[in-house]
């Protein structure tokens, strides 16, 4: 007798949403059961290469499922798991959760009324690297974090801005660095300073943070959709070494004291892996246990509360330098 397959689908094919689909497809665990798009060409075209099937709205889709990822633009994730949730499936929102921090309480509070499993699409944190990191931090808190996230700035696109520019950079990229901080800190920020450039979009491009946390730990972040190489790299403090992680090139080493120079080095141990299929796997793993996401709704919802208060601060230095 074959193994109960939980019944999933996808809300979303575009160029995130359809490796969700693939993915599943491919996942032992799960019975990809068929996809929605707004643009139906689109769903037909992934059903086809899935070899599921497409449905004609997002309520037939709930319908006939018991999980589901959402990938559509982050403005209407609210409205699309509003539709989901009180029908009891079990969603993978792709982060950041909602567009703004009410709508990221209301999912929270409508996912713990209705029972249901509330991953958010914080994919870092499957990134083989954070296996290390986290046990390392677990054992000897950080004190001092610093995160690096650059990136080209995305090729233009026929009728549409570049892909992730209609969103601040902060949004768009640092929210990975600071759902991960947080994580790892596990201690409330007390005090937050910024400062953010707009230069090709009209959001901020650039953005450097400090963080200051009530255990005294401080976290400097940076993220770029300007530089002309991509990085991916968190260096981890503690008081009797530092880790030095590159989220890319899933590597890294440790540091400590001994050797003729005072330092020597050791390299982590990763076992490289695909973070998407790892977190389709966690997620499914959660909706047949109803164990805690690794990253919770409400965690997401922190992430996405902090990150909006980086861009208020930003911008209100940006207003008193232009004066």
């Amino acid at each position: 007798m074959e193994p109960k397959k939980i019944k999933v689908g996808v809300v979303g094919v575009g160029a995130l949403g359809q490796h969700h689909a693939r993915i599943y497809g491919e996942l032992d665990g799960a019975g990809l059961v068929g996809v929605y798009d707004a643009h139906a060409k689109r769903a037909a075209e992934i059903a086809k290469k899935c070899d599921c099937r497409t449905f004609a709205t997002i309520e037939e889709l709930a319908e006939n499922v018991e999980a589901a990822s959402i990938a559509v633009p982050t403005d209407i994730h609210r409205e699309v798991a509003g539709i989901m949730i009180p029908k009891g499936v079990h969603l993978l929102v792709e982060k950041p959760i909602t567009a703004t921090t009410q709508e990221a309480e209301e999912l929270v509070a409508l996912a713990q009324q209705h029972g249901t499993v509330l991953q958010v699409g914080h994919i870092e944190r499957f990134n083989p690297v954070m296996d290390f990191l986290e046990e390392k931090a677990l054992k000897t808190p950080p004190l001092f974090i610093e995160a690096h996230r650059l990136a080209p700035y995305p090729p233009k696109r026929p009728g549409a801005p570049p892909r992730g520019t209609e969103v601040s950079v902060v949004l768009d990229l640092m929210i990975h660095d600071l759902e991960i901080i947080l994580h790892l800190v596990k201690s409330p920020v007390v005090e937050v300073r910024a400062v953010g450039v707009p230069v090709l979009s009209p959001t901020e491009d650039i953005c450097n943070v400090r963080l200051e946390f009530e255990n005294g730990c401080v976290a400097n972040i940076t993220t770029s959709r300007l530089s002309p190489k991509r990085m991916r790299k968190i260096r981890v403090f503690t008081s009797d070494s530092y880790l030095s992680l590159n989220y890319e090139k899933q590597n890294g080493r440790i540091y400590s004291q001994g050797g003729l120079a005072g330092i020597t080095y050791k390299r982590v141990p990763v076992e490289k892996g695909d973070q998407l299929t790892r977190e389709l796997s966690s997620f499914l793993h959660c909706v047949e246990t109803k164990d805690e996401p690794a990253v919770s709704g409400q965690q997401a919802s922190d992430a996405l509360k902090l990150a909006m208060e980086i861009i208020r601060l930003s911008q209100q230095r940006l207003k008193k330098v232009e004066r």
